[in-house]
């Protein structure tokens, strides 16, 4: 079954705080979630496999530790997923990036796609799902979903906060996949949204509410 990491650094945890609490600015509030996203991503890395290759330092020539030429694609869940991509690509410049939309049925609490655009080699790629929120767990089952129609194999999703119910939704629907978190929450409310939380992730990361 797949594992529930929840990022244990105490600048997570700060910045968590910042982002639960509402009279927080949109610029703080964009900028504090593409900095949780690159703390996430460290961890969410750790298993990259690496090889050596010679260099020369102004002293002498070494044998030292580079990538071993993975290639890695990230994935936002539109449109709030947005709000992570750039903290990914700080720690993986190197990453192509793939889009997946999907909207909620406000009554099932559903997801239904409308777009995912992919680069052509997708299927080649370690893969990143992102997206602020694992509420229901819907939306991110979806996106893996549509990951593994294309034939990727190796794939991780990256939240800020999740919700039991959708940690465990992902753990039963893909048991292969690992979720990385900055914070556990306690459950869902009666209209799916996480508590404590810290609101409408969309919203807040672009100023529409």
């Amino acid at each position: 079954m797949g594992k529930l990491h929840v990022v244990d650094h105490p600048l997570v945890a700060h910045k968590m705080t910042i982002i639960r609490n509402k009279h927080t600015s949109v610029k703080d509030f964009r900028e504090l979630v593409s900095e949780i996203g690159m703390l996430i991503t460290y961890e969410a890395t750790r298993d990259l496999r690496l090889t050596t290759k010679v260099i020369e330092t102004p002293l002498c020539k070494t044998e030292q530790p580079t990538l071993a030429g993975k290639k890695i694609a990230v994935c936002p869940i539109l449109r709030a997923g947005l709000g992570l991509v750039d903290g990914v690509l700080r720690m993986v410049p190197s990453a192509r990036v793939a889009h997946i939309g999907m909207y909620r049925d406000e009554e099932t609490l559903e997801p239904h796609t409308y777009f995912c655009k992919t680069p052509k080699d997708i299927a080649d790629r370690d893969i990143i799902i992102v997206d602020p929120m694992l509420a229901t767990g819907g939306s991110a089952a979806a996106a893996i979903d549509e990951m593994k129609k294309r034939g990727c194999k190796n794939i991780k999703l990256l939240v800020l906060v999740a919700a039991p119910e959708g940690v465990k939704r992902i753990q039963e629907s893909h048991p292969d996949v690992d979720i990385y978190a900055g914070a556990l929450d306690e459950c869902l409310n009666e209209h799916g949204y996480i508590v404590p939380g810290l609101g409408d992730a969309g919203d807040r990361i672009f100023g529409t509410k």
